[in-house]
């Protein structure tokens, strides 16, 4: 459960650090509330919808070496931020350098503060 929650506050903090970076992408830091449901909504739809669709794109995702999940990644990053749910996106473009930001500032904050499953004792 604390994994969850941890994953949950790297991923709103990697969209504010995404809204502070790329014009056309906003983040609306003043309504905590409204910016946590808007990055749990994301991580939902990446969740289900997400991996429906890089199932379904597994063929084109293998002859272009995976830019169709980036592809799909930004789209994902795209829809959620038009619901208006503490974050909203422009456009393509800033969708997909907002979900290429994400991930980076995901990956990185998620090795440093979750725990390694390896070692543990």
């Amino acid at each position: 459960m604390k994994n969850i929650l941890i994953k949950w506050l790297v991923l709103t903090i990697s969209v504010v650090i995404a809204a502070m970076v790329l014009p056309g992408f906003e983040a609306n830091t003043s309504d905590l509330v409204s910016l946590f449901i808007g990055s749990a909504a994301l991580a939902f739809v990446n969740a289900t919808l997400g991996r429906i669709l890089k199932f379904v794109a597994a063929p084109v995702n293998c002859l272009t070496l995976g830019l169709v999940s980036l592809v799909i990644n930004a789209l994902m990053l795209w829809w959620v931020g038009t619901m208006n749910f503490g974050f909203k996106v422009d456009g393509f473009l800033p969708a997909f350098l907002g979900s290429l930001i994400v991930s980076l500032v995901s990956g990185v904050l998620g090795g440093v503060l979750l725990p390694d499953k390896e070692n543990k004792d």
